[in-house]
């Protein structure tokens, strides 16, 4: 069953290429959606999936890339919007 989340990452996740490393990331999962940088420096994360695909994402992201230094990572579900692909915004 395919659920949608939004995920809001904090911490030093700008500037480091973290956006590109989620897009890989959920590609290879097969999740839908987008990622994007929020004007606060948080990065913020529209995704659907199942619930394997999704968690293994939450857990992502809780790393991210190379030199990211996550802070915290919270997410809520909310109402499925179909993406067809995941973009960066």
């Amino acid at each position: 069953m395919t659920k949608h989340y939004n995920i809001t990452i904090t911490g030093k996740v700008q500037g480091v290429w973290y956006r590109k490393s989620t897009q890989e990331k959920a590609k290879t999962l097969k999740i839908n959606g987008y990622v994007k940088n929020l004007p606060n420096g948080d990065v913020y994360i529209e995704a659907e999936g199942d619930d394997h695909q999704l968690n293994a994402l939450v857990e992502w992201c809780n790393i991210g890339s190379e030199f990211a230094k996550v802070n915290t990572v919270s997410f809520e579900e909310s109402n499925v919007q179909f993406f067809e692909d995941f973009n960066i915004l």
